[in-house]
């Protein structure tokens, strides 16, 4: 999904993407449950290459990863990126209003899923093999997000900027606005047309708006 974003990126910014286990070239890898035993492994991998001044992009599932791993690189290293950029996901101390669905059997996760977060591939949704292989990751993923429990702590001296889908069943434009309590420094938050995967069907516009927030810094 992030691949494409590096011819869109102004030419000095390097972007680095995160393969986390169970997907992609890492999909023999058994994936994470538990969201922060996963943080504190992408901050130990990260911190080597934050000798710059770097920013984290999250979407979903990846946006409480990333600000749980802002949080480590504060608490450990006194360390902050020059802004933290989220979407598609309520913020960590809003409890989600919806029913948790991991537990539930494969035909209705697959269901609650698709009316949450919007159709899967046909690729994928209309292969029973395919999907049988889907749907693990699926589930991991789903525990990792349900079972994330947010502890207390000050806001984060950066600013966060957040992006939403007008049509994402998931959370709403009010839920996001909450993110504006995890920072001190400044807030911004942007709505686009689309689902909770509106970033694949506003993949230029999006980059552009990445791009504004990190001018806005220089």
């Amino acid at each position: 999904m992030f691949n494409a974003w590096s011819n869109l990126m102004l030419p000095e910014v390097e972007l680095y993407l995160v393969h986390l286990p169970g997907r992609e070239k890492r999909i023999k890898e058994v994936p994470y449950t538990h969201l922060l035993p996963l943080a504190e492994e992408l901050t130990e991998a990260l911190y080597p290459y934050l000798d710059k001044p770097f920013a984290f992009f999250g979407h979903s599932m990846g946006a409480l990863i990333s600000f749980e791993i802002v949080r480590k690189l504060r608490s450990r290293f006194s360390l902050y990126p020059v802004r933290l950029i989220v979407s598609a996901k309520h913020p960590p101390h809003v409890p989600d209003p919806h029913p948790n669905i991991h537990h539930l059997p494969d035909d209705e996760l697959f269901t609650e899923s698709e009316r949450l977060y919007g159709s899967l591939p046909k690729i994928i949704s209309e292969d029973p093999e395919v999907l049988k292989f889907f749907l693990p990751i699926m589930r991991a993923d789903f525990t990792l997000i349900e079972t994330y429990q947010y502890t207390s702590s000050a806001p984060l001296e950066c600013p966060i900027t957040v992006f939403g889908g007008n049509q994402d069943n998931s959370v709403n434009e009010h839920e996001l606005s909450a993110w504006s309590e995890q920072t001190v420094v400044g807030f911004n938050l942007k709505m686009f047309p689309g689902d909770h995967f509106f970033i694949q069907g506003n993949r230029v516009a999006l980059v552009q708006e990445i791009i504004k927030e990190l001018l806005l810094l220089s």
